[in-house]
């Protein structure tokens, strides 16, 4: 294989700044710099001269389309394809692109979820162009990041509201900053997104109709070698997945996206691939072209990459690690600790605001998180449970402490020399903070690691409500020192009372066990096992009040969320409990009742030859499968019925309740019969591939 020029290569389909600075005029180029520095409304006259440049480059690298692509509520990505071409004389065409096309797009905003902010009737919707993220190609089409919003104003899309946040995340950290004396002008969140997958074999996955549907498995034995072994995480990577791997990592370097880490994850079949951080807003748009093309890559390789948060239960589940920081304009990491953690007050007041938050808003912590197949992941396998905690490690732990108790002499971190016994290796100093893997949110060095998010969600969500409600303890604190005489007294009083305050949510330990259930419970921490639990607090006053002071969103576009957070739920478990049905019915229900008529089949032709067929193996088998099919057979009426009962109730968190109470409890019932008739038979008859065949397809 020929060796690849990386540099080169990097950002090749993607019109960035260093495109610009070669393709527009000087004046257009920092005239646009300026407007989206100072969020100035763009001119048109700037617009027609970057299109025509967008157009020119974009066609250069073959593109004959251009498309808004935006992000509803779908949590997937929307686009809609234009040409280039305008009719010229002669039967001719030319290849046009205005300022006005690049500004703005318009969809038909009645088809996308918009929780009852637009009827089927009201059909307009606009898109408008977001000049902070650069347009791309994509299968021979220009691509232009842009919001999407109603014929009315209000958001319908992922996009708009994280930009809001950072904005005001960045205005209530200044304002801070500059109290305290820190010279700042913006304050930037930045995300690294680790996205977690599973790859198995086309072919078997074509015969597993669960998989197909839903993405997830509905039914699925045990195999006898899981992830007990531990051989997997890590391990060597298979050549069929490095190729994979190989290609997948060009296609996302020549989108500008910085694919850096990739390994073996701890289920079998399961890998990882993790970026170099990036400005929030740039780490979103990157991780859904990311999940994107890594499905996309691997039709070449006839594999199929699945990112749903718990494809086969007994093993790992995938989840998307979302590492969240904030720097100011100078490139200052404002959660790195420094030398000396004790005695760093920004830090410190940092680090308060964000402990604040994560307590003052456990419950739109977990709604952030909250899907359906995210409620079977959470609690198992590495996954942190889904009661929402801080974990900051014994040294931090320890200095917090101190200052609540009023302690003079807080001792900082001691550099501890990690000895091998080995002459020839190298000492190192170990870190600071151990890391956490049961912990919801963990600080590890300069840094929040919120690692509660499901492999196949939208980043967007959770950093919209993390930089929202970082923004809230920010803001409490600089109206708290713009009225204070001594500032340095005052911060100083911030960070005792806020740690002091929030001490409930600080917790270090393992949150598998089930002694953190009760204590939590006994700090007042809240347990919201499920999405249909979560739901309700959407709308909490205090919530509806939080995302209308930070203009994030309006009390109406707050109600269409939390109805259509409701709506994915029931109509995800809908269709996978018709699927179950449809699979029971068609396919297992059917072989498990052949097997046992073959088996009955052998002790006829025993038992007329004159054989005791009393205690006979296949006697034992068949009376065990026919109780079992019969077991069956209920639960599968059960189910039925369950669901059937369901279109009798309106949508909305009353059906969000009924479908977790009724609904899934009638497919794990089923399932568990299932499962257990698929032991006993024999493969021949087992109408899919196993876990067996899945899980070591590839």
């Amino acid at each position: 294989m020929a060796v690849k020029n990386v540099p080169e290569m990097f950002g090749s389909l993607v019109f960035n700044d260093e495109v610009m600075r070669e393709t527009l005029p000087k004046e257009i180029y920092r005239s646009l710099h300026k407007t989206v520095e100072e969020g100035k409304e763009l001119d048109i006259t700037l617009a027609n001269a970057v299109a025509h440049a967008m157009k020119d480059w974009a066609i250069s690298k073959g593109a004959t389309h251009y498309t808004h692509w935006f992000q509803p509520m779908t949590g997937i990505t929307a686009e809609k394809h234009d040409s280039f071409i305008s009719p010229a004389p002669g039967g001719k065409v030319i290849m046009e692109f205005s300022g006005k096309e690049l500004i703005k797009g318009e969809p038909d905003a009645s088809s996308f979820p918009s929780g009852g902010i637009r009827a089927t009737f009201e059909a307009r919707g606009y898109t408008a162009w977001d000049p902070t993220s650069y347009a791309f190609i994509k299968d021979n089409s220009l691509c232009i990041p842009t919001a999407f919003c109603s014929y009315t104003g209000e958001v319908l899309d992922k996009k708009t509201p994280l930009l809001r946040s950072m904005e005001e995340l960045s205005k209530q950290a200044v304002r801070v900053l500059n109290l305290i004396g820190v010279d700042t002008k913006r304050v930037i969140s930045t995300v690294g997104a680790e996205q977690e997958y599973f790859l198995i074999d086309r072919k078997v996955y074509e015969k597993r109709k669960d998989i197909v549907i839903t993405g997830r498995t509905l039914f699925g034995a045990k195999p006898p070698k899981g992830q007990e072994m531990d051989d997997h995480y890590f391990g060597a990577i298979k050549p069929r997945v490095m190729a994979y791997m190989e290609d997948l990592n060009e296609e996302l370097w020549k989108l500008g996206i910085l694919a850096k880490t990739e390994h073996n994850e701890a289920a079998p079949a399961q890998h990882e691939l993790a970026p170099v951080f990036s400005t929030t807003n740039i780490a979103t748009d990157h991780n859904q072209l990311t999940m994107e093309i890594m499905k996309k890559v691997a039709k070449k390789h006839n594999l199929v990459c699945l990112l749903h948060e718990k494809p086969f239960a007994g093993v790992n589940g995938s989840g998307k690690h979302n590492n969240w920081s904030i720097s100011t304009d100078s490139g200052k990491n404002l959660l790195d600790p420094g030398k000396n953690p004790q005695s760093n007050k920004t830090f410190l007041l940092i680090l308060a605001a964000v402990v604040k938050a994560v307590d003052d808003y456990q419950d739109l912590m977990r709604i952030s998180v909250a899907s359906a197949g995210n409620d079977h992941r959470l609690g198992a396998h590495e996954a942190p449970p889904a009661i929402v905690s801080v974990f900051l490690g014994d040294d931090l732990t320890k200095i917090i402490e101190a200052l609540i108790n009023k302690e003079d002499d807080v001792e900082g971190p001691q550099k501890v020399a990690m000895k091998t016994g080995v002459d020839v290796l190298p000492d190192f100093t170990k870190d600071t903070t151990d890391r956490n893997r049961t912990s919801p949110f963990a600080f590890t060095g300069n840094k929040f690691e919120f690692r509660m998010l499901g492999s196949n969600y939208s980043i967007a969500d959770p950093n919209i409500i993390m930089n929202t409600i970082v923004a809230e303890s920010f803001s409490q604190f600089a109206d708290y020192l713009e009225n204070s005489e001594d500032i340095d007294k005052a911060v100083s009083h911030i960070i005792r009372r806020e740690f002091r305050n929030h001490a409930r949510i600080i917790f270090n330990g393992n949150g598998y066990d089930d002694a953190w259930v009760k204590e939590a419970e006994k700090r007042g921490l809240l347990n919201l096992q499920t999405t249909a639990d979560a739901i309700p607090h959407y709308t909490a006053q205090k919530n509806i009040d939080l995302f209308e002071k930070h203009h994030i969103f309006t009390p109406l576009e707050v109600h269409s969320r939390q109805e259509i957070l409701a709506e994915l739920y029931t109509k995800t478990i809908n269709i996978e409990a018709l699927t179950m049905l449809e699979m029971a019915k068609k396919q297992l229900l059917p072989a498990a009742i052949s097997f046992t008529g073959s088996l009955a089949q052998t002790l006829a032709a025993k038992k007329a030859i004159g054989m005791n067929i009393e205690n006979d193996a296949a006697f034992l088998l068949a009376d065990k499968l026919t109780r079992l099919t019969n077991a069956m057979y209920e639960k599968i009426d059960n189910l039925d019925k369950a669901v059937a009962d369901a279109k009798n109730i309106a949508e909305g968190q009353d059906l969000a309740f009924y479908t977790k109470d009724n609904i899934l409890s009638a497919m794990n019932e089923l399932r568990a019969v299932a499962d257990e008739i698929e032991t006993d038979m024999s493969e021949d008859f087992i109408p899919y591939p196993t876990y067996s065949d899945l899980l070591y397809s590839v």
